[in-house]
């Protein structure tokens, strides 16, 4: 039996209805696809002429396959507090601050990070002062940030002269107030890290008596958030990565990246250049050494008291976003 021209016609329209029908399924499904990359937003803590200034400089931050959600804050400490707060997913921030805040049960990791020349925590005195050495700090008012480099390296130093911690008063300040304090003779010393050494030295004439050498590991970790690693994992690597390059490009532009900072920042181009000459931040691997030269940092920081209790700092990391740069 012949088939009539409407049921052919109705088999053509049939096919017609499920094309277009698919057509429409794959064209909903690449908009969700798409819809769903955009959604992806990394929420990233800085300061001002921090990591944005960088990636955007070195020309890092373009075409990123999510989008970035900066937060500016005046300080590393906030950076952490909003870190633990669920409030960013990725930050950057000092060792032992990070330490401080992951033994309060902070849900956070160390995912990567720089090391900077430990010579640029320094402990710095007044130009007029009778202080020459460490030796000289026994019975001292020394200034520096709370459960930081600061009060690590000022007892630290103590230790090292051959004192208790307690020959010299400790005032826990950070760098702005403990700036004011040195130069107006309330504190006999200041226990601070880069760029304010060079600002002190070249601007106030202020002089270095002792620094970090052989006494912290000077390590600045990029931070973070148990949640973002695990809801957003292909950001967060994408984002250390870029940062990890962008640190090597600005070792062979100092100058170039000096002068963005000193413009972004207001602070003076020679203290910023000198700063970053001084520091020479580079990216690190998050290795055994790095682990074993931070566990060290921590159980002397445990014994000082600026921890409340000991740590396993392998626990606190997340070696895997910087093992490839371990197993080149």
């Amino acid at each position: 039996m012949k088939r009539s021209n409407s049921h052919r016609h109705g088999q053509w329209h049939r096919r017609l209805l499920v094309a277009a029908l698919l057509g429409s399924a794959l064209l909903l499904s690449e908009t969700l696809i798409a819809k769903a990359a955009e959604q992806v937003v990394l929420r990233v803590g800085d300061q001002k002429g921090g990591n944005r200034s960088l990636l955007e400089i070195s020309g890092l931050a373009d075409n990123l396959p999510y989008r970035i959600e900066w937060s500016e804050f005046p300080a590393a400490a906030p950076i952490l507090e909003a870190l633990n707060a669920g409030a960013l997913d990725v930050g950057y921030t000092g060792d032992l601050s990070f330490l401080t805040v992951y033994a309060g049960g902070a849900p956070i990791k160390a995912i990567g990070g720089t090391r900077s020349d430990a010579k640029t925590q320094a402990i710095l005195v007044r130009q007029d002062s009778p202080i020459k050495s460490a030796g000289d700090l026994k019975g001292k008012r020394l200034a520096g940030t709370r459960g930081g480099w600061g009060q690590f390296l000022i007892d630290a130093t103590l230790e090292k002269a051959g004192y208790k911690l307690d020959d010299a008063t400790f005032a826990p300040l950070g760098p702005v107030d403990a700036k004011v304090a040195l130069l107006a003779g309330s504190v006999d010393a200041w226990a601070v890290w880069e760029p304010y050494v060079s600002y002190a030295v070249l601007k106030d004439k202020a002089r270095v008596i002792a620094d970090g050498d052989g006494l912290t590991p000077t390590i600045t970790f990029i931070v973070a958030s148990e949640a973002a690693i695990v809801a957003k994992r292909a950001a967060v690597q994408d984002f250390v990565n870029r940062l990890n390059k962008a640190r090597l490009w600005s070792l062979d532009h100092i100058a170039e990246y000096a002068r963005n900072t000193a413009e972004l920042t207001k602070r003076p181009e020679d203290v910023v250049q000198s700063a970053y000459q001084a520091q020479h931040t580079s990216p690190i691997a998050i290795d055994d050494g790095v682990v074993n030269e931070v566990q060290a940092a921590s159980d002397r920081a445990t014994r000082y008291g600026i921890l409340t209790k000991h740590l396993e700092v392998s626990r606190a990391v997340d070696r895997s976003f910087t093992a490839a740069i371990g197993s080149n």
